[in-house]
Formats: structure tokens, sequence, C-alpha cells
């Protein structure tokens, strides 16, 4: 653990560095987070944000979150969405099912669907390639952004195939682009308490390095305040960004707060102002990464509005459906009007886009 003292010290050497646009350091990033106020640091924040997109737009994207199955094998202590297998409660989707989802989506101006589920051994690569292509012939205008990296592991070992041959035939039967959950933190310390059956953050930025390799572009995300230290925090997202120096095939990062209500971890809620400093410190370590998003789904329509001025470019989803933050007995809920007023009302002007940031209405 670095000393606590000479982290301290290089406080003001950080800001400095952070006002000038020079990329921090993993000492620099977390001296800016135990130490620095705030204020500061939605300043910072605030120009990095505009050096990057000048004026004062915001985007956002029309989909929905459909969970193919809530049937999971992990049994993440963070999550109160899934069932085990014969567990009452397991579900899968039927094909007619998704399908009305996708129809009502589309009817509602959307052209995306984020598609997961749970590590279900019924549901495996040759199920979802299947899926995938009766998706491409029943739907063609819908992208599907889908299946996180665990569960990208997770069908890999189920097939006996690596991981990069599990993209190649997920993207050959419809794959568009890959979210980036089962991040959480990427300290496999933390995974060992939080998530001990999930892939390693080795094979997490694994997934995503061979995807980016093959021409799929992907978000990613951070699921921080539950077990994980700060130096933790900065490790992941220094992580994120030696992988897209790399690969620059990250389009956006999303951190949001856990959720700890009807969950085996337990614990307590993350509060607005810790929210603020993780998403100044991420969008100022993160120089990079061209979007960062805010996440009104976990921490409602006001902070969300804050965090605009503290870095977020983005206002993420309209979540026509979310089921795992719900689980969890946070139901924030907007539709698209109901969001662009909440972006207007910030004071700036909301452009719909796509999962690449190709904007959909002119500026």
């Amino acid at each position: 653990m670095p000393d606590a003292q000479a982290i301290r010290s290089l406080t003001p050497q950080a800001l400095r560095a952070a006002a000038s646009g020079e990329r921090l350091n993993a000492s620099q990033a977390l001296a800016l987070a135990l130490h620095a106020d705030l204020s500061d640091l939605g300043s910072l924040a605030w120009r990095m944000r505009q050096r990057l997109h000048p004026g004062r737009f915001v985007t956002y994207v029309v989909d929905r979150n459909v969970n193919s199955t809530n049937i999971c094998e992990c049994g993440c202590r963070f999550c109160a969405f899934f069932k085990a297998p014969n567990q009452a409660g397991g579900y899968a989707l039927t094909r007619d099912e998704l399908s009305a989802k996708i129809e009502e989506t589309l009817a509602l101006g959307g052209r995306q669907i984020l598609l997961q589920g749970g590590h279900n051994p019924e549901m495996g690569l040759e199920y979802y390639e299947g899926l995938l292509a009766y998706v491409r012939e029943r739907h063609p205008l819908i992208h599907v952004h889908g299946f996180s990296p665990p569960e990208i592991v997770y069908f890999s070992k189920l097939a006996g195939v690596a991981p990069a041959e599990t993209v190649r035939r997920l993207r050959a039967a419809g794959l568009a682009s890959i979210p980036g959950g089962g991040a959480e933190i990427l300290s496999d310390r933390v995974r060992a308490l939080v998530a001990p059956a999930k892939c390693s953050s080795a094979e997490w930025l694994d997934v995503m390095r061979q995807a980016h390799l093959q021409g799929l572009r992907t978000t990613a995300t951070m699921m921080f305040g539950h077990v994980e230290t700060w130096e933790e925090r900065i490790g992941h997202l220094t992580a994120l960004r030696d992988l897209q120096d790399e690969t620059r095939g990250f389009t956006a990062f999303i951190p949001w707060g856990f959720q700890p209500d009807n969950t085996a971890l337990g614990g307590r809620k993350c509060s607005p102002q810790e929210y603020l400093r993780v998403l100044a410190v991420s969008r100022l370590t993160l120089d990079n990464f061209a979007n960062v998003q805010a996440s009104w789904v976990t921490m409602g329509r006001e902070i969300a509005q804050a965090s605009l001025y503290y870095g977020a470019n983005d206002f993420g989803s309209t979540m026509i459906e979310e089921n795992v933050v719900a689980a969890a007995g946070v139901r924030f809920r907007m539709d698209e009007p109901g969001l662009r007023r909440a972006v207007e009302g910030a004071g700036f002007a909301p452009r719909r886009r796509a999962m690449d940031y190709t904007l959909l209405e002119p500026l």
C-alpha cells in the first residue's frame, strides 16, 4: 500500500497536472481521490469534458435491457437478481417473448437492445448463436449490444473453445457490440470476495482485447462502493486506460455505486458525494476515453444532472426495461421525453446517439 503521507504530499502536483491536461499517474490519481476538494475535482473534470466535448450538448441512447435468463451458477454476493439452477422463480425468455420486447423497443424509437443473462448451464454458445441469428432475421434493424466478458468466458468454457473463438462466432451470428458489465472492480482480491465464480480480471480484459481486435466496439464499467479500496479503484481505471492505449476499442466508461439492498453482501448505499468524486477522478484519469456516462438508473435524476458538471457528457440509456438494479430496490425511471427534460433542466441540449456515439440528430 502506498505511503499515506507521500500520497498526500502529491496533491498539489496532481492538481497542477490535471489542470494542464497532463496524464495522471496512479499515485497522482490516488492523491486527488483521497485529498482534493470535491469542488476542485468537479472544476477540473468539467474543464476536461469541455476540451473533449466543447459546447453544451449531452448524448443519450434509446434502448432496452433484456435479460435472457435470471438463472445463474455464479451466485455473486452483490446480485439480487439471480436465481440458482432449479430454484423457484428462475426463467429463460422464449424467442417469442424476446421478439415482443424488441417490437416494443422499435415502436418506442429504439434501435438497440442490451442483451445479457445469468450463467445458465442450459444456455451456452450454440444457444446464443441461434438466438442471435433469429434476431438478425426477424428484426434486422436492431443493434444487439450483448454478452459481458464473464458471459463470454462462461460460454467458452461450456463449449471448450477460446474466448476469441466465442467472440468470433457470436459476431458472425449477429452480435454488434459488447457491454462492459461484469467488471465490478478489476482486482482479483475483490473478485474473490464478491464474485468468486466469475472470470478473473485478466480474463475480463482479454475478452475486451479480443473483441476490439475483431472490430467490435465495447463499453467499460466499474461497480464501486463495496469491499474495494481507493487504490483498487485507481488500479481498475489504469488497467482500462492501458488497454485503451493498446486497442482504442472502448466507446465509453460507466461507473455506478453498488446497491446493497436484497443482496448477500449488504452494506451501505453510495452517497452522492462519493459518486461525484469517483466520477470526476475517472474522467481525469481516463484521458483516452472520449465519453463518460452518468448513472441516473442508480443515482436518480438530480445527481445525474449534477454529474454533467463533474465530467459526464452522456446521460446513458432511456432503459425501457431494467431488472438487475431494480431487484436491489432501486427503481428510478425516465422515458425519453423525461430524460430530455432532465438534460435540458441541467442546462444542456440532449442529442440522441447510437452505441458508437454517432449522432442521430443534428447539433
